[in-house]
């Protein structure tokens, strides 16, 4: 089983506490304590799983095999450089994704039809927009993280072959694929830029100087 795959009564996973991969020990008794002493209860429909390494407690539905609480993925952060309106989509996708591995793959697959929005694209076809991005010298791996977040997406409005509350893990590996996209078209290329404007200024202009000869030649 994956490191990241998290299922009712596994006896290890990542812990959405405290993020390590540890032992769970399960129960579907609870003891609570009222006015008139302490009283051990059964939860007919879901169990509890407790994390060995912090001592903290995840709560499992037994109708859907999901889990309900703790509801937000707190070791998926967004990309820094990542557009505000694009946040929101993912921040929201965090919030729900162990409650609803589709609805947060449909929140994701909107970010990136947002993304290339930012990029220049006209946002209306998402397959559209990555087709002339990949014309405009997108990267082959990149175009395959917008592809896996767009087909993904499209399976969790209108499911198809890939049962995504099936396999939640499916889902969580697109908050990954958003990163990598805005690290590598937004977060790599203002990097470099900031360097690049830290040249000498006799450089630069060699550069500029460099760079019309070439294109004069290429337009002759």
């Amino acid at each position: 089983m994956s490191k990241l795959a998290r299922a009712i009564g596994s006896k290890s996973f990542d812990c959405p506490h405290c993020y390590a991969y540890s032992q769970q020990s399960w129960t579907s008794h609870i003891t609570c304590h009222d006015g008139t002493g302490r009283h051990l209860y059964h939860l007919d429909s879901f169990y509890i799983a407790k994390c060995t390494a912090c001592n903290n407690f995840s709560i499992w539905s037994a109708v859907n095999s999901t889990m309900v609480y703790p509801t937000i993925a707190g070791e998926i952060l967004p990309n820094e450089d990542m557009p505000d309106d694009i946040k929101n989509d993912f921040e929201e996708a965090r919030q729900i994704i162990n409650i609803s591995p589709r609805g947060a793959a449909a929140l994701l697959r909107l970010a990136i039809q947002k993304l290339c929005i930012h990029l220049g694209e006209k946002g209306k076809d998402l397959n559209t927009d990555i087709g002339n991005l990949v014309k405009k010298g997108l990267p082959a791996t990149i175009q395959m993280a917008f592809d896996n977040v767009r087909v993904t997406g499209n399976n969790a409005v209108h499911p198809g072959e890939l049962n995504i509350d099936d396999n939640p893990d499916i889902a969580r590996a697109l908050f990954t694929f958003v990163n990598v996209i805005c690290d590598v078209l937004i977060t790599q290329p203002k990097k470099i830029a900031e360097y690049y404007d830290k040249l000498p200024e006799n450089s630069l202009k060699g550069i500029e100087k460099r760079d019309n000869k070439n294109n004069s030649q290429t337009m002759s």
